[in-house]
């Protein structure tokens, strides 16, 4: 079995009261070591806004160090407690490690997901572990941009270690468990038909695979089926190791953290940092296309409803009138034109 990765630089603590508001000032806190000033530059970051682009300038060239790991999964795979296992295992190197807890599912509430925290319980008074649940608010580009950003937080502020984990297997969990460095898919015995987990994107994005509550009946069927998926699409490309664990007891956690430690070491060799390059590359597609959505959306109504009234009357299609509302060459308020009518 593989050593588990050598242990990175602690991040410094030495919590302080007063808490700023400027993101620079919260910035040079937090990579202080204070944690109310950490969470005040996440807050920022999930709110969205002029703010959150300040924090997103400010990190980026701080960061670079931290190295990512996304946990993802069905609800009741057992993410949680895994991640509490995991958290508990990375700190007995005595390696800090800090968690985001990300809940796609309320956009409007700002998401709950108090059941994360209060299984992770053990970790609230050990300053190695920094644990925020998370949702978006109001974030330009929505969840997925939202957390790259707050993992550049983390990153910046000196944290060695950032788990993501997601609450489930749709589009937007596998995109935001895809920005990890090593993403790791957890399923349960029985997990159900493997063309929907294909579908789901789970072999896509899967690095390491953990069949978890492995004490209970089927995990043997579940591993099989697994290895006939990998098979069938891995190639050449790295295979991803399946581990067995019982979350609940700890057992498998010490050969989960090995086969990140091996995945690690394998992008390490062959290629870390063009992985990272192409995750820039597709957050530089997400945030034009949000840029692109902020200027539509800032069109007035009025502009708007009159060239869709032009559309309507086919005096001009869509995607000629969509570039010239982009472009900005319809007058405000006004359509096109039509036959018949001053232009």
């Amino acid at each position: 079995m593989a050593d588990a990765p050598e242990p990175l630089a602690d991040p410094p603590a030495a919590p302080s009261v007063d808490v700023p508001t400027d993101p620079a000032d919260l910035l040079a806190r937090a990579t202080g070591g204070e944690r109310a000033a950490l969470a005040r530059l996440l807050s920022l970051v999930e709110r969205g806004g002029p703010d959150a682009r300040t924090v997103g300038r400010l990190t980026h060239p701080a960061g670079g160090s931290a190295y990512t790991v996304g946990l993802t999964g069905a609800p009741g795979a057992g993410k949680s407690t895994l991640t509490n296992a995991l958290v508990s295992r990375i700190r007995r190197d005595d390696q800090p490690v800090a968690v985001l807890a990300i809940d796609p599912s309320s956009p409007f509430t700002g998401g709950a997901i108090l059941g994360d925290r209060v299984r992770m319980q053990e970790h609230t008074g050990d300053d190695g572990v920094f644990i925020r649940s998370m949702a978006t608010r109001g974030h330009l580009g929505g969840l997925s941009l939202a957390t790259l950003e707050a993992i550049r937080v983390l990153d910046a502020a000196g944290w060695p270690w950032v788990l993501v984990e997601t609450v489930g297997v749709g589009q937007v969990e596998v995109e935001i468990a895809g920005a990890a460095d090593t993403t790791v898919v957890v399923v349960n015995p029985g997990w159900g038909d493997a063309v929907q987990a294909n579908k789901a994107g789970l072999l896509e994005i899967a690095d390491v695979f953990v069949i978890n509550k492995a004490d209970r009946p089927g995990a043997q069927d579940t591993r099989r089926d697994l290895d006939r998926m990998l098979d069938l699409t891995v190639g050449n490309r790295w295979r991803p190791p399946i581990v067995e664990t019982v979350a609940s007891t700890g057992d498998g956690v010490d050969d989960l953290w090995a086969a990140v430690g091996q995945h690690r070491a394998h992008l390490e060799e062959r290629g870390l940092e063009e992985r990272r390059r192409r995750r820039i590359t597709r957050e530089l597609t997400e945030i034009m296309a949000a840029l692109v959505r902020e200027r539509v959306e800032g069109v007035a109504a009025g502009r708007l409803a009159a060239v869709a009234t032009d559309v309507a009357d086919r005096t001009i299609d869509p995607w000629t009138a969509a570039e010239h509302l982009l472009d900005g060459s319809a007058g405000a308020g006004a359509g096109f034109g039509r036959p018949g009518r001053p232009g």
